[in-house]
């Protein structure tokens, strides 16, 4: 393997996983400020547009000759964008709205990106639900993850708040966003179906917030610097870095590079924030982040017959 293309393999995921840790400490500067729906509609408006200059400019500089599409197979491309751009925005919306509200209800930047990250080990749960089967490290890290959740969200009185429920739905959405973004990649552009569930995510928080909420000017001018933090790097650059970065490259290596951003979150909430957890919160911390870097391992399935009647 060429240098270039080793470092552009290791580097790329990890800075977005940089600018992804990083932006918990951002969302919850915004938090206290601009009410949830507002900032994550004006966030998916900024990523539109970003990611509108970075299509045009690939596509500008992409000097590659491609097939021709019949009329067909133009229609069909558009009828899956648009699908797959609802479904996974719909989702998208869902995910990060929970996670907003989880993060103006209380939860620290810190904890927050650690309880998000148990994505990852839900991707491959829920995977079983499509007959994909899960390997022995993947239910051991299920086992640390619960042993995690256990001792970053149950308190003395053996309650779960209800700040951390929604951190944890935020979860399980983008879980569920993983699995639908895996299904229709393989028909549309991956960049394009970025921005296409970013516009559907803008148009349903914006229906959020003109119904629900109160949207202030002199809040959004308060932490502009912040918000287009999250809307130009975060929600634009992280993601096209991630989609470079798995060119030609093991996913399972990017995928453990990526996660990092749980690490990055922490780091950055008691950095930037100042916010410190207590030494139980921080032994959670550690046994999530073994169990979403357990749950990439590929592990070989024993193969055996099955017969079904």
């Amino acid at each position: 393997m060429r240098n270039d293309t080793r470092v552009r393999q290791v580097a790329l995921p990890l800075l977005a996983a940089l600018i992804w840790g990083t932006a918990f400490a951002a969302q919850d500067i915004c938090a206290d400020v601009i009410e949830p729906m507002t900032f994550n509609a004006l966030r998916s408006a900024i990523a539109v547009v970003v990611l509108l200059l970075i299509i045009s400019l690939f596509r500008r500089f992409d000097r590659r000759e491609k097939p021709q599409q019949t009329a067909t197979e133009k229609k069909t491309a558009r009828r899956q964008l648009f699908l797959g751009g609802l479904c996974c925005g719909t989702v998208l919306c869902a995910a990060s709205n929970l996670q907003q509200f989880g993060i103006s209800a209380g939860v620290e930047a810190g904890k927050a990106g650690f309880l998000t990250a148990l994505y990852i080990v839900l991707v491959p749960v829920l995977g079983l639900f499509v007959k994909k089967r899960a390997s022995l490290p993947v239910w051991i890290s299920v086992a640390l993850a619960s042993v995690a959740l256990y001792l970053l969200c149950v308190r003395e009185s053996l309650s779960v708040g209800w700040n951390d429920l929604l951190i944890l739905a935020c979860a399980l959405c983008f879980a569920v966003h993983i699995l639908l973004i895996d299904h229709f990649t393989a028909a549309v552009d991956s960049m394009e179906l970025s921005c296409a569930q970013f516009l559907v995510t803008g148009l349903w928080s914006a229906l959020g917030m003109i119904l629900f909420e109160h949207p202030s000017w002199n809040a959004i001018v308060s932490c502009l610097l912040p918000l287009l933090y999250v809307g130009v790097f975060s929600s634009g650059v992280a993601y096209t870095l991630q989609i470079l970065s798995m060119k030609g490259a093991n996913p399972t290596v990017v995928t453990i590079l990526l996660s990092t951003e749980s690490v990055f979150a922490v780091l950055s909430g008691a950095i930037i924030l100042h916010q410190h957890m207590t030494v139980r919160e921080y032994i959670g911390c550690f046994l999530m982040l073994s169990a979403v870097l357990l749950a990439q391992i590929p592990f070989p399935l024993r193969k055996r017959e099955t017969v079904y009647r």
